[in-house]
């Protein structure tokens, strides 16, 4: 089939390239000159692990292409797919002007039957709006064209998304009839030769379901988060909680690990859009409001740790801080909403030196952080230790899961541990000679 993405963004450009994995003929376009002409050799615009070798192998294979022209694919495209940005308004609503600007635009060319289908992630009657505008359109332009409008929503994990999209729990597709329905099993059929992965749908409930499962995956998140709070208060250790509800084979043990809130493009924009659309029917969402509320007050926790540490040491002022990791999430060079940001900046904002390293989203961090004057970027964890009077770990990498920490506490002035993430042994690092503090772990030895 011939398939062409519009928008080269984290979810655009993944999926077409996994399309092209599969043998499908597909175009990626974007109106990014700059980041078209890096795709064309074959360089990616993101970190994610494997995705730059399968976008070198299928532009060899002259199954991938990219281009920043709508007439010369849009015409000759069995199914079109947006995936464009939709950020969120200053209300919290989400902002879908891109993805109804590019409809608008690729209808001037469309010929013949083309399924338009929605990949971004858009308020529930979305697909709707760009039925109606594609229509009008091609009704303006006296077009024999016509369109059948889908809704398949992703579910990307960053840091996974290859092995996400080559290999899917499940594909949702909302759709108005069985032709549509037939042009999408097509498409997706090299994913499903082990066994059947679609799940077929109204377009409203395909809009609702990606909503839905974020919005349950920042719950989890958030409750736990709670659960961590009242373990620091009653001297229980979150930890052990987990493994003990874990078990519970209603529950689960994924999103269960207390840290310091989530981040990244997708979980608090979708909070904020799908709290928007229920205030709009009349719903007030107690429990979204209260899973937000918990996750911005657990992103100012390990900073307010920081500073009352060294409250009896002269304060936070003129100390300096290593931070280790950066990204929202390991295995991504995304810092979109990530807690580590709101970390550096209330130190830095207290009067704190801080130190920052992270595997590969440096360059992200020095445009984020740029108005920032006491921070230094540095080449690994141990030079950003180095004259430090503490270390908080933000980001999970695995490198730093075995650390040799004897030369480390060399290097340091005060030995002082913030882990973000609850990834070391606290008993283990009080041994090394670490002032240690975690998440939610509570007093109790034994426990921990």
């Amino acid at each position: 089939m011939k398939i062409l993405i519009i928008g080269t963004g984290y979810v655009g450009l993944v999926t077409g390239v996994s399309f092209s994995e599969m043998g499908h003929d597909v175009s990626c376009l974007d109106i990014d000159e700059n980041k078209i002409s890096k795709l064309k050799k074959g360089s990616s615009p993101i970190y994610e692990p494997g995705l730059e070798e399968m976008i070198q192998r299928n532009l060899k294979a002259n199954r991938l292409h990219f281009t920043t022209s709508y007439e010369e694919t849009v015409p000759y495209c069995d199914i079109c797919f947006l995936a464009l940005p939709t950020p969120s308004n200053e209300d919290g609503s989400c902002d879908v002007q891109y993805v109804l600007k590019a409809s608008k635009h690729l209808s001037k060319y469309l010929q013949g039957h083309t399924t338009i289908v929605s990949k971004s992630t858009v308020p529930v009657g979305t697909c709707f709006a760009i039925k109606k505008l594609i229509e009008e359109e091609i009704q303006k332009h006296q077009s024999e064209a016509t369109i059948d409008i889908v809704s398949n929503p992703e579910f990307l994990k960053e840091g996974s998304a290859v092995t996400d999209s080559m290999r899917p729990d499940r594909i949702v597709i909302g759709t108005e009839n069985q032709r549509s329905e037939k042009v999408m099993r097509e498409a997706y059929a090299p994913f499903m030769l082990n066994h059947e992965k679609i799940i077929a749908m109204d377009i409203l409930s395909s809009e609702m379901t990606k909503y839905a499962a974020n919005a349950m995956l920042a719950t989890r998140i958030s409750f736990m988060n709670e659960m961590a709070e009242i373990c620091t208060r009653v001297g229980a250790n979150i930890n052990n909680i987990r493994k003990g509800i874990g078990s519970d084979s209603r529950i689960g043990t994924s999103f269960l690990y207390a840290g310091v809130g989530y981040g990244g493009s997708c979980f608090p924009k979708d909070i904020r859009a799908l709290k928007a659309t229920a205030k709009q029917y009349g719903v007030q969402p107690l429990l979204l409001e209260a899973v937000e509320s918990i996750n911005e007050r657990q992103k100012q926790l390990l900073s307010q740790s920081v500073s009352k540490y060294f409250t009896d040491l002269g304060g936070i002022k003129g100390k300096t801080i290593a931070v280790w990791g950066l990204a929202f999430k390991p295995d991504t060079d995304d810092m979109r909403e990530a807690p580590s940001l709101n970390f550096i900046k209330q130190l830095h904002d207290q009067g704190a030196h801080i130190r920052v390293f992270d595997p590969v989203s440096m360059e992200n961090a020095k445009n984020l952080l740029k108005d920032l004057v006491n921070i230094t970027y540095c080449k690994d964890e141990s030079e950003a230790a180095k004259g430090a009077n503490g270390i908080a770990l933000l980001t999970e990498w695995k490198q730093f899961r075995t650390i040799d920490f004897a030369p480390i506490k060399q290097e340091m002035i005060h030995k002082a541990f913030f882990d973000g993430r609850n990834q070391y042994n606290p008993d283990e690092m009080k041994n090394n000679g670490f002032d240690y503090f975690g998440i939610g772990l509570g007093k109790n030895k034994r426990d921990q």
